[in-house]
C-alpha cells in the first residue's frame, strides 16, 4: 500500500472541497487529510477515492461521501477521550476519522462479511477502535452510555434505545427517513427526560438493517 505524494495531493484537494461545502471544524478537515482513503478502494477504482461521493463496496453497502463524514464527525463534537459508539462500521473509514479526532471508538457491523474484513485491514493502518459483529440498530448497552453515538445508515425513526444509551451532554447524529432520501438529526441530550432536535436535509444512505431498522419484513 503506497500513499504518494499525488496521493496527499489530491487529499489536500479533497479537504479544500469539503470545506467549501460548509465543513469548518479544522481537526475534522485535518482527520480527512490524514487518512488514505484510496486504501480503502480496489486499486482498480482508486481513481474515485478523492472524489466527493459515495462509492459501493461489498454486500451492498458504500463508502460513505467524503462530506457526509466529515459533516457527521462535525455534528458530534467531539473532545479527546470521548466514547463514541458508531453504528455501521461498513468500510471502516468513518471509524478511523473519529480515531483520529481521539476518540474512543465502538463500531458494530451487521453484515458479518464486512465486519471480519474491518478487523482484520484496520489494524494494518494503524488504526484499533474496539469491532464488533451483531444487531446495532439497538445500540450497544453493554458498553453504555456513550458521549456520542454516530448512525452510518438511514433508520425509519430514531431507536430510543438509542437516546437512551447517550450520557447526559451526549450528542446522536443519525439519518431518519425511508430508503432512498433521509434528513441528517442531531439529537442533543439535556437531561434524562429532555432532550432537543435539530435537523439538516437532503441525505442519502443505504438501509439501518436490524431489529430497530429495515429489517427484511419491512423493506
Amino acid at each position: 500500500m503506497e500513499d504518494s505524494y499525488k496521493h496527499k495531493g489530491l487529499r489536500k484537494q479533497l479537504v479544500r472541497e469539503v470545506a467549501e461545502k460548509g465543513i469548518y471544524d479544522r481537526r475534522v478537515l485535518d482527520a480527512i487529510n490524514v487518512i488514505p482513503r484510496h486504501f480503502f478502494f480496489d486499486p482498480i477504482f482508486e481513481t474515485h477515492a478523492y472524489e466527493d461521493k459515495a462509492f459501493p463496496i461489498e454486500v451492498g453497502q458504500t463508502i460513505s461521501q467524503p462530506f457526509t463524514v466529515a459533516f457527521q464527525s462535525q455534528l458530534l463534537k467531539i473532545n479527546k477521550g470521548d466514547k463514541i459508539l458508531e453504528i455501521g462500521t461498513g468500510s471502516g473509514y468513518q471509524a478511523c476519522v473519529l480515531v483520529e479526532l481521539g476518540a474512543r471508538v465502538y463500531t458494530i457491523e451487521y453484515q458479518k462479511k464486512l465486519y471480519q474484513k474491518a478487523i482484520r485491514f484496520l489494524p494494518k493502518l494503524g488504526y484499533q477502535p474496539h469491532m464488533y459483529h451483531g444487531d446495532g440498530s439497538k445500540g450497544m448497552s453493554k458498553f453504555a452510555p456513550y458521549d456520542g453515538i454516530i448512525v452510518t445508515a438511514g433508520a425509519p425513526t430514531v431507536p430510543n434505545e438509542l437516546i437512551q444509551q447517550l450520557k447526559v451532554g451526549g450528542r446522536l447524529v443519525i439519518p431518519v427517513g425511508n430508503n432512498e432520501t433521509q434528513s441528517m438529526v442531531l439529537i442533543e441530550k439535556i437531561t434524562d427526560n429532555k432532550i432537543r432536535k435539530k435537523q439538516f436535509e437532503n441525505f442519502s444512505f443505504v438501509p439501518l438493517l436490524g431489529e430497530k431498522g429495515w429489517s427484511d419484513s419491512k423493506t
